[in-house]
């Protein structure tokens, strides 16, 4: 399974969220291109990037994206704000391997089809995050009518292989993933599934690696040293 360490940027520093509340963070690393390395020095095969101030309208961090391309010889994938073929295009020049998009793959679509058509399937990754199995937007702010089963047809339908899935209850907290619900977005995406939100341990690894998941994004349980990077690469 491959284990991708999340780097969450925030006005310029590596911070974890809780719950996705700008206004509850806990600040890493104050330059996250020392978390980049860190990760990479741990084995890390892949980088989680995500520009929350892009996901929330309240700026973005390209020089910080920028910096830790030039720093890192991984690949990494870079979400947040991803909204436009443009942006996409801007952030794999930056260095990216691949781009995750969110919001605008369900207000949008035809966006999406774009970035496809354009980008190709392999440069573009799908995050679905959602309470549970329902749907939300906008930096978690905003809910939808649609269901987590229902957007993986859709998206699968329309050419994405790869699907980040978060549950936003959790993603932060430590809590542990609701393996339940887990096991549903398996049985409704045949592609490549990537599952984080609240992993606390590695006995949420071990539950994923049963449901036959291909890869974890994890946060907060490696920056407190839950999950020792070494032992999952």
């Amino acid at each position: 399974m491959l284990v991708i360490p999340a780097v969450d940027i925030q006005a310029g520093r590596a911070v974890r969220l809780y719950e996705g509340d700008p206004e509850r963070k806990t600040v890493y690393f104050e330059n996250p291109v020392e978390a980049a390395l860190h990760w990479q020095g741990q084995g890390a095969r892949m980088l989680h990037l995500v520009d929350l101030d892009a996901a929330t309208g309240q700026g973005e961090n390209r020089l910080a994206l920028r910096a830790i391309a030039e720093r890192v010889s991984i690949p990494f994938q870079v979400g947040g704000g991803v909204r436009s073929l443009e942006t996409a295009q801007e952030i794999l020049e930056l260095g990216a391997s691949r781009v995750v998009a969110g919001t605008v793959a369900v207000k949008a679509p035809e966006v999406l089809e774009t970035m496809l058509a354009k980008l190709g399937p392999e440069r573009v990754v799908v995050s679905l995050d959602a309470r549970g199995l329902a749907v939300v937007v906008s930096g978690w702010a905003e809910a939808t009518a649609l269901s987590v089963p229902e957007a993986c047809q859709r998206m699968w339908a329309m050419g994405v292989r790869t699907l980040v899935y978060t549950d936003v209850r959790r993603d932060g907290t430590l809590q542990g993933l609701d393996l339940a619900v887990i096991a549903q977005v398996r049985a409704a995406w045949p592609g490549f599934l990537i599952a984080g939100g609240g992993i606390a341990g590695e006995e949420d690894l071990k539950g994923l690696k049963a449901l036959g998941v291909e890869g974890a994004i994890i946060g907060k349980a490696l920056y407190e040293g839950r999950i020792e990077l070494r032992r999952w690469v």
